[in-house]
This record gives C-alpha cells, sequence and structure tokens, in this order.
C-alpha cells in the first residue's frame, strides 16, 4: 500500500522536479547520486508512487536538500503567489557547521536564475573548505556584526553596512571571527542551495 495520500504525493514530486530543475541535474544524475533507478525517479516526479523513507533520503541526498523540505507546511501562502512570494512563516532552513550558520531561502524554487538567503553566524562559526561554482556571481551585504571573507586565498573583513560582489566561479569561504551574531544577506546567480 502506498504510504501517503494522491495530493500529498503529487506535492512532493512537484517539490523533487523543482529542485531538480532548479540544480540543473538530469533525473539520471539524480539516479546516479541515490542509487535509484530514472524510471523510479520519474514515477515519484509525477506523483504516481512514494518513495520508501530510505529512498526519499536518497534522493534528499542527490539533490543536495533536506527530507523536511518536502513537508513544510505553505503556511500563509496562496497557491497563486506561490511562484514569485515566499511568505516569512513559509521560509525555509537548513543549518550547518552544527548549528553555528543557519541560513534561510527567501526565494522561491520557480525562480533558478536568482537566488537570495539570510545567513545567520554565531561567533566562530565557518562555511567549511573554500568552494566555488562553475557560473555566475554572488553578492550581499552585512546586516549586523562582521563577517571574515576569503576569496582566491585573499582575505577581507566585511562590517555592518559592507556590501560585496565576486564572480561565483572564485573560491570562497566565509567566517565569524568576532563575538557578536553576524547576519548576511546573500545573493547568488544561478541558485545553488
Amino acid at each position: 500500500m502506498d504510504s501517503f495520500h494522491t495530493d500529498e504525493r503529487k506535492r512532493i514530486g512537484e517539490r523533487l522536479r523543482l529542485r531538480r530543475k532548479m540544480r540543473s541535474m538530469s533525473l539520471k544524475e539524480v539516479a546516479d547520486g541515490s542509487g535509484l533507478s530514472v524510471g523510479m525517479l520519474s514515477q515519484v516526479e509525477r506523483g504516481l508512487t512514494s518513495p520508501s523513507i530510505k529512498s526519499m533520503r536518497a534522493i534528499c541526498d542527490a539533490l543536495e536538500m533536506p527530507v523536511k523540505w518536502l513537508f513544510e507546511a505553505q503556511q500563509s501562502q496562496h497557491d497563486d503567489d506561490a511562484e514569485f512570494v515566499v511568505r516569512l512563516a513559509s521560509r525555509r532552513e537548513i543549518a550547518y557547521d552544527e548549528g553555528g550558520l543557519f541560513k534561510q531561502i527567501l526565494t522561491p524554487d520557480t525562480q533558478p536564475k536568482i537566488q537570495m538567503l539570510r545567513f545567520v553566524m554565531q561567533p566562530g562559526a565557518d562555511s567549511g573548505e573554500p568552494y566555488s561554482n562553475s557560473e555566475g556571481g554572488k553578492c550581499g551585504i552585512v546586516l549586523a556584526g562582521t563577517m571574515e571573507l576569503e576569496l582566491d586565498g585573499y582575505r577581507m573583513t566585511i562590517r555592518e553596512g559592507d556590501s560585496f560582489a565576486f564572480p561565483a566561479t572564485a573560491l570562497v569561504r566565509y567566517w565569524n571571527e568576532g563575538s557578536q551574531v553576524c547576519e548576511v544577506l546573500w545573493i547568488v546567480s544561478p541558485a545553488t542551495v
């Protein structure tokens, strides 16, 4: 017996397809990353079947998204504006660095050419090893606190009110070396999270 109702299966399938498209991944790439067949993934995306919990975790891992994003309620979100608006109560969140770095996604997945995020970094929080993207650009503004930003090995201190921009192909790393929480509005094109 299928573990989800038809409406829930369709909603989960739509969210997985949107995420896959936003990440510019083919069904084969997700299949390779999840260990599932292309046929099974296609059926899940079309809402014809629901994956097991283990398969759902594998799909979400391949798409680099928390499983909870599939089930978060669209509180105060109306179908007619969900393509363009993310209501405060509907923001998706993800934590890194054992909760020291917290990200909220402020743009809907239906707009994959640009993404706006809110970062909150506790003192000592770190983005990890330097990383880059294959295309696009990134920019932002520090809303509170101070952020250390390293681009291709060049280190800068970005203070409250300072803004920044750089090509997404640069190796980037950022962290909060201060004693206060750092809040950053971060924009990337195309979307990456």
